[in-house]
């Protein structure tokens, strides 16, 4: 182990607890969205029950501190007078088995904002504090109750919006991506510590205890392995932030009255002049569960209209953008028309829709192979059903269910990349027959990069305070 890497990884094993989170310091905070006809207050902390004990009255008489964890009593909270603020239900949870792993309480409330900002006074005047955004998981975290992945997958669980992510968020809450980078990480220990005992008998040159042919196979599985979550990056940013897909053509064609049918509502202007689009219309809607961000671009024709040239002009960025290109027909076009299009559209999923169907006598018939033809009313809504079939297949999404492994963290893929970035080392220095010091170095690398996704050493304070400032406050 090099100077450099050994400085690196004893760090971040030295960053103590208290210096990421405030002491034990008792916290409270609302859990629950304001404006419900119930509303539960989160407190957590080495003297949490206590605190809540101060400002509860139990009907029977009975105190909090003496309760038995995973049970619930009736009462009244009080304030600092001794007046009754409301009557409520408490829970008493009792570390380690608790969700941040501390001595909690959740106090259920009536929803009346009044109601619950008094009840979180009454706590603050007992001795609490206000929770900070994320701090009850990351307190979860820092006592062992999940790792730093599953942290990040109840945020990712929160914000959920269609079937899609939330089936991505419970599979890495669950551990199920932990669960792959623990099988990676057991296999490099593996590796790492037959190397290291090659160095510890470095006077004897003849002895060898990890074979070089063993090793270099391990190592490309791995890579496999590690390029196999990269390469799921994409399909994890496409179902958090939706497919992107652009609608292009000429003017009149039908894209704004297509983009109202897609989305089914009246999103954009339709009018039967010429260039009313002038501006990117942009929506999202969901499709079998996967959230489809549709682009309404200005038709594409020649103008000296200053402000439509700069609406084409925008079309064609969202064109380059978008994963899903609708082209969009209303009568039939020139093979020129056509080959320019394939030409503009590389390595996206192209769809050609002839519009207005219920107008015509005879179909018109698409010029060029490999193009996928719908024909579609968007007017009567003919066909949309299918048009919307063909965008879901050309997303290609992969079945996703609760064990599915796709990351959608960029944090992750940055750390997976260096990982691969490491061990594609490791291939080709065993490949040159390089010493074990240098092979064993670039293990090292790539351990480090896996356990900084899981939090498999303590994340350094800064790193943990980007992560759950994004947290709502009660969670």
């Amino acid at each position: 182990m090099n100077k450099q890497t050994d400085k690196i990884l004893q760090t971040a094993s030295s960053t103590s607890l208290s210096t990421v989170v405030g002491g034990s310091d008792v916290i409270c905070s609302l859990a629950t969205q304001p404006g419900g006809a119930i509303g539960v207050i989160r407190v957590s902390g080495d003297e949490a029950i206590e605190i809540t004990d101060k400002v509860f009255r139990s009907v029977r008489g009975r105190h909090l501190q003496n309760a038995k964890g995973n049970t619930l009593y009736y009462g009244e909270i009080l304030d600092k007078e001794g007046k009754t603020i409301d009557d409520v239900l408490v829970s008493v949870f009792r570390a380690p088995h608790s969700y941040t792993g501390e001595d909690s309480t959740e106090i259920s409330c009536h929803g009346s904002a009044y109601i619950l900002n008094q009840v979180v006074k009454a706590l603050i005047d007992a001795g609490c504090r206000q929770a900070q955004p994320g701090e009850y998981t990351q307190r979860a975290y820092l006592n062992g109750k999940m790792d730093l992945s599953q942290a990040e997958a109840v945020a990712d669980l929160i914000s959920a919006s269609n079937r899609a992510t939330h089936k991505v968020a419970l599979s890495q809450l669950k551990g199920h991506f932990s669960s792959e980078l623990s099988i990676l990480r057991e296999q490099l220990l593996k590796m790492t510590s037959l190397l290291e005992l090659e160095l510890d008998f470095s006077d004897h040159e003849e002895l060898e205890f990890a074979d070089r042919t063993e090793l270099k196979a391990l190592a490309e599985t791995i890579h496999q392995k590690i390029k196999t979550l990269t390469d799921s990056f994409e399909t994890g940013k496409a179902l958090k932030k939706g497919v992107p897909v652009a609608i292009v053509g000429k003017t009149n064609v039908g894209k704004s009255t297509l983009l109202n049918c897609l989305l089914h509502e009246e999103k954009a202007i339709v009018s039967n002049i010429h260039g009313t689009t002038r501006d990117v219309i942009e929506d999202t809607t969901e499709i079998k569960g996967v959230t489809f961000r549709f682009i309404d671009t200005a038709g594409i024709r020649h103008t000296d209209d200053q402000i439509e040239k700069l609406g084409i002009e925008r079309a064609y960025q969202k064109m380059d953008e978008a994963a899903i290109v609708l082209w969009v027909l209303d009568e039939q076009p020139t093979v020129e028309e056509c080959a320019e299009m394939q030409s503009l559209t590389q390595g996206k999923h192209l769809i050609t829709i002839f519009n207005k169907i219920d107008n015509k006598v005879v179909e018109p018939k698409l010029v060029g192979a490999g193009l996928h033809t719908v024909y579609i009313s968007a007017k009567l809504k003919q066909n949309i059903t299918a048009l919307e079939e063909a965008i879901y297949d050309a997303a290609d999404i992969p079945e996703i269910n609760e064990n599915s492994v796709i990351i959608t963290s960029a944090r992750h893929y940055e750390a997976l990349t260096h990982a691969d970035e490491s061990i594609l080392r490791v291939i080709e220095a065993l490949e040159f027959g390089l010493s074990g010091d240098l092979v064993s170095e670039d293990l090292r690398i790539c351990l480090y990069q896996l356990a900084d996704i899981t939090g498999g050493q303590i994340t350094p304070h800064e790193v943990l305070g980007n992560i759950f400032k994004h947290f709502c406050i009660g969670k």
